[in-house]
């Protein structure tokens, strides 16, 4: 069985081939391009990340596939039903960094409600004063998290740490959990948007929840609110979201994913590339208009040591149960 994996940096290389000794693997660099499937054409194995796009055009080109591991709990890069149309099996890691996303997002919150990054943007410019630095206790203050899958529920966990109020929303409600966590669920997105001072996104992307947060639902939320999304960019309408800074609606956002980020993965991409025109507008918007409302991570909520050994761990099992005839985490 030949795999192929693609988006690894050297370590995880070194890490992938002592997991797997004794398999035939090889590494390609960047991610899987579509115009350049020669060199797997014979790989009954691929596995990817986020950058991947594994679509019709890929699967046709790959005669033997049989199995993709994507080393990512989500899998809007995939396009399942293909897979399952050509009886390619399809396995995820549903579970890696539930602490280390929702880490990460309570970094950002924390950077915005005690002006920690507005502070740095001054330091820069030589000014080191206090005035317009003056932040907010977080005991007290209502969070709304929308999805209370692995992640949601550990940034419930911190927030009662910090002695927050917190209501969820989430089509699958789980009352017993949040009895034991001290939370209620919102009937409706829109109650929860009404009532909370900070709001953080943590549900997969799907044509369902595609800009679910939305002009009008933005519109609904407390004025100086914040808005906290290391989820999916696709949740979130870009255009929405820079009126709702310059409207006052948001006093801050916290985001480590946009909608069109995958069009900035180079550095220089705004210069040489136009189709990349409307994505580094937004971008240059966002940061040029509010450089003290926004702080933006570049999809890294995820990126521990610790959490990536865990996803490499996961992707190993994956691809060792499917060759048993047995797979694990299967979503396709």
């Amino acid at each position: 069985m030949k795999i192929a994996f693609f988006e690894t940096e050297e370590w995880e290389k070194e890490y992938l081939s002592k997991g797997l000794e004794g398999y035939s693997i090889a590494f390609f660099e960047g991610s899987l391009d579509p115009k350049n499937l020669d060199k797997v054409k014979d790989y009954e194995v691929v596995s990817v990340s986020i950058y991947s796009k594994i679509n019709q055009e890929v699967i046709r080109k790959l005669p033997k596939l049989r199995f993709v591991a994507t080393r990512s709990t989500g899998f809007d890069h995939i396009d399942i039903d293909e897979c399952k149309k050509s009886k390619v099996t399809v396995s995820n890691v549903p579970t890696y960094g539930e602490n280390t996303v929702a880490e990460h997002a309570f970094a950002l919150i924390l950077s915005i409600s005690r002006n920690v990054h507005k502070s740095y943007v001054r330091s820069m410019n030589e000014d080191y004063s206090i005035e317009g630095l003056k932040g907010f206790d977080l005991k007290g203050k209502t969070l709304g998290v929308v999805g209370t899958g692995n992640i949601g529920l550990h940034v419930i966990k911190i927030a009662k740490g910090f002695g927050m109020n917190v209501i969820a929303y989430d089509v699958k409600k789980q009352r017993f959990i949040a009895e034991v966590l001290d939370f209620a669920y919102a009937a409706t997105l829109d109650e929860l948007l009404k009532q909370s001072d900070i709001v953080s996104l943590h549900v997969p992307y799907s044509k369902q929840t595609h800009h679910m947060i939305s002009r009008e639902k933005l519109q609904l939320m407390k004025k100086g609110s914040i808005l906290i999304n290391t989820a999916r960019g696709g949740l979130v309408d870009n255009s929405a979201l820079i009126e709702a800074l310059d409207n006052g609606t948001l006093s801050g956002v916290g985001i480590d994913v946009i909608e069109g980020e995958e069009a900035i993965k180079e550095e220089r991409a705004c210069l040489v590339d136009s189709r990349n025109e409307a994505f580094c507008n937004f971008m240059k918007d966002l940061i040029v208009k509010h450089p003290d409302k926004v702080v933006f991570t570049p999809h890294i909520a995820f990126y521990s040591q610790e959490a990536l050994e865990r996803i490499l761990d996961t992707t190993i099992e994956n691809i060792k149960s499917f060759e048993t005839g047995q797979p694990e985490n299967v979503i396709a």
